[in-house]
């Protein structure tokens, strides 16, 4: 059997990322703040400058940003930090990039790098598909990862769930030729809309064929958002994708 797993204080809110759809722009998310900790606002003021990166709007040189040369892995919605802090510290010789809008969350996960000492990390606090249409050069990621993103599970709000047909193929277009897309869900016919739009996708390959999906690999641990949707009884799916010529 094929192993499928070889091969300054509080921001300003960003922008909501958006999924096109025709012609309008459509929400992938409600923003919702939360609320600080005193930990956390200090991870602001104190580890911003060390792992945060500012939205700019033009191509960075991510070389310069980390130092060094090497393969990147970003995590759009690393939520609280578990994945992003988790791979980080099994995985030296990549770099990792992380994207989330959620004010706490990017607070939580600059503590937990500034304990960790992850200086090959970068977090940013905008909306993804701007830093990815506008920052991120083509064919620059080894690897995406996008761990349980919002199932908007009312059926008149599934137009607003984040992986639809252009999304997809703005993804195919910052992974290398080999590199690979990862994503998780606790939602079935969510599972079912990702087949549906990433099988379709030119570009990509199911790594395990098509409608496939693979048990957690080890780089993913059990998150908070997994560990509730099991209770619920929900199942995972984990998908596994390449990006082919």
């Amino acid at each position: 059997m094929t192993d499928p797993f070889s091969s300054e204080g509080a921001k300003a809110p960003p922008k909501p990322f958006t999924v096109t759809e025709g012609r309008r722009e459509v929400r992938s998310f409600v923003l919702r703040q939360g609320r600080f900790t005193p930990a956390q606002q200090r991870a602001f003021d104190d580890a911003w400058p060390r792992f945060g990166l500012d939205y700019t709007g033009t191509p960075r040189d991510l070389d310069a940003v980390f130092g060094r040369q090497a393969l990147r892995i970003l995590e759009i919605g690393f939520g609280n930090g578990e994945a992003l802090r988790h791979s980080a510290r099994m995985d030296l010789a990549r770099d990792h990039i992380g994207i989330e809008v959620h004010a706490p969350g990017v607070g939580r996960v600059l503590n937990g790098l500034a304990e960790d000492g992850s200086d090959h990390v970068r977090v940013y606090h905008h909306d993804a598909v701007e830093v990815l249409r506008n920052e991120i050069a083509d064919g620059a990621l080894d690897e995406i990862r996008i761990y349980f993103p919002d199932p908007w599970h009312k059926k008149r709000h599934n137009k607003r769930r984040l992986v639809q047909p252009a999304f997809a193929a703005l993804l195919v277009t910052k992974l290398r030729l080999g590199g690979r897309l990862h994503l998780a869900t606790d939602w079935q016919d969510y599972a079912e809309q990702m087949w549906d739009v990433l099988d379709a996708t030119a570009g990509l390959r199911n790594r395990v064929g098509p409608r496939g999906h693979v048990p957690r690999p080890p780089w993913r641990p059990q998150t908070h958002f997994e560990s509730r949707g099991l209770k619920l009884g929900h199942g995972v799916w984990d998908l596994l994708y390449d990006r082919d010529p």
